[in-house]
This record gives C-alpha cells, sequence and structure tokens, in this order.
C-alpha cells in the first residue's frame, strides 16, 4: 500500500472532477505557470489514490508539464458499480482512454501516460488498444505479468477475506497482520487517518476484480513491444511485487528507456519523489 508523504496540494493545484464519456474521476491537478509543454496523467496502483503521486505534482508542473492524477473507477473518491464486470482490465483501460481524450480536448499538447504498480498493467492495455492516445508510456513499478508468488499469496488472502468480511472488518484484520516493521509511528497522523478512508472509501468488488488480474495477468511484452511507441521502465531498487530482475528484463524487451531510483521501494513516487520527478521530466523533455 503506498502511502503519501503528505496529503495537502501544493500552491496552483486543485482538486476537481474530470468529465469523460465513461463518467466523472476524482482528480488532482497541477497546471505550469506558462504554457505547458503536454499533460501527464497518473493512474495508481492496486489500493492506492490519486493522492499516492501529490508529491510529485509541483516538480512535474515546475518542469513545465500538467500533471493530472486520477481515482479510478471504484477507487476512494470516484465511485463505481457493485459488480467484478465493471472492473475488467479491458473496462479499466476503456476510462483511461477517455480521460486522455478529455484531457486533449483542452489542446494542451500529447498526454504521457503512467501508471504505477497495477496501473502500468491498465496503462499497458490502454496503449496496446489505442497507441496513438498517447505521447509516451511509463510503467512504474510494475512487471511482465503477474505479481511474485508471495505477494499472490497474500493477495489471494485479502480477495477471500473481501468475499465474506466487510470493509472495516478487513481493515482492522490487516493491522493485526503488520508486522512490527511495518509499524507506521514515522507516518504523520493525518496519512495514517487518510489510509483507513481511503479504503473504506474504495469499492470491493474492484480489489477483487483488480486482485485477481495481479495474481493472473499473462505477459502481453511482445504486444507492447510491436506498438511504435518510446517507453520509459521506472523501478525502485527493490520491488516486493516483482522482482526488479524482471523489470530490468522487460525494459530490454521494449528497448525501453531504464531508470533505478536509488533508496527507494515500490512507491518510488511517495519515497523518493524529488528524484523520481527528476527522471520523468528528464524523459518527456527528451521527446521534444
Amino acid at each position: 500500500m503506498s502511502r503519501p508523504p503528505f496529503l495537502t496540494l501544493p500552491a496552483g493545484a486543485r482538486a476537481h472532477r474530470l468529465r469523460t464519456t465513461r463518467g466523472e474521476f476524482a482528480v488532482h491537478e497541477a497546471r505550469p505557470a506558462a504554457a505547458a509543454r503536454g499533460t501527464v496523467l497518473l493512474l495508481p496502483g492496486f489500493t492506492g489514490s490519486k493522492e499516492d503521486f501529490v508529491a510529485l505534482l509541483e516538480p512535474i508542473a515546475a518542469a513545465g508539464f500538467r500533471a493530472v492524477a486520477v481515482d479510478g473507477r471504484g477507487q476512494y473518491e470516484t465511485p463505481g458499480p457493485r459488480t467484478e464486470a465493471a472492473y475488467r482490465q479491458d473496462e479499466l483501460a476503456k476510462d483511461a482512454l477517455a480521460q486522455a481524450t478529455a484531457l486533449t480536448a483542452a489542446t494542451e499538447g500529447p498526454v504521457h501516460l503512467l501508471g504505477h504498480s497495477l496501473g502500468g498493467l491498465i496503462a499497458r492495455s490502454a496503449v496496446i488498444r489505442d497507441p496513438g492516445a498517447f505521447a509516451s508510456l511509463t510503467i512504474m513499478s510494475s512487471g511482465p505479468a503477474a505479481i511474485s508468488a508471495s505477494q499472490q499469496a497474500r493477495t489471494k488472502l485479502l480477495i477471500d477475506a473481501l468475499t465474506v468480511m466487510d470493509m472495516e472488518s478487513v481493515w482492522q484484520a490487516m493491522r493485526e497482520l503488520d508486522p512490527p516493521e511495518a509499524a507506521d509511528e514515522a507516518t504523520p497522523p493525518g496519512v495514517r487517518d487518510f489510509l483507513r478512508r481511503r479504503w473504506l472509501g474504495t469499492v470491493p468488488e474492484q480489489l477483487i476484480a483488480t486482485g485477481r488480474q495481479l495474481n493472473g495477468e499473462p505477459d502481453r511484452v511482445g504486444e507492447l513491444a510491436r506498438v511504435r511507441m518510446r517507453i520509459h521502465v521506472l523501478s525502485g531498487e527493490v520491488d516486493y511485487a516483482w522482482p526488479v530482475s524482471l523489470m530490468d528484463e522487460m525494459a530490454e524487451r521494449l528497448s525501453a528507456h531504464r531508470t533505478v531510483i536509488r533508496g527507494a521501494g515500490h512507491s518510488p513516487n511517495a519515497e523518493e519523489p524529488r528524484a523520481t520527478a527528476e527522471e520523468l521530466t528528464a524523459f518527456w523533455r527528451s521527446l521534444g
């Protein structure tokens, strides 16, 4: 679970709802002072939300790009149906494409797509479906196929619990299972409270459906490699969901730009946001 380092939006950023042909989505948006060089659409991961990118908003905007972080359908402040079929990966990919279309309607240049973890799988699916909708793809802390075996087991336990327990009960059970080193004494109280609110605000069927995707995702790197697009694979030095070596190999198969953020784990966007933003914006600027 990504933990944003803080929750206060930077000066000039705002929270609003993005209207698309597939409904409205809660977003955080930051714009540069001058004309934008392009727009960046940020898709969060499993159990995540737009807040996971809050520390990237200011540096991305300062580099001249419009940054838009989104809650996907059923995530936190974006409502969603109480049916698993609504969260099939192709449906979530169509949502990303609709979001990109809505953003380009503002005629502020191309849309660079970034997906973190589960969001990386959704972003990949969107690009394969319609590569012309995006100027580039960044896959952050997301691998070529299903998550590691240990994480598959953990995710299956969560799915099983969600089918028989309410969200509050599952939250309390997860807290009890956290090892001592994962205790959140260093997490600001406001962020601790937010994590619980976000969990309770997420549609359980969304978690069940996307958890199954993480456990059963096929290797689609070959499909993505056939797409003519600049791709960036970014991760931390270690990752509990996908081994970093697999992401190295995926980048080679994609002929992608590869970045490893020193000192970061599964969430470079929250753990080392300044270094992450520097690498991201350098990649986008290199595209012209």
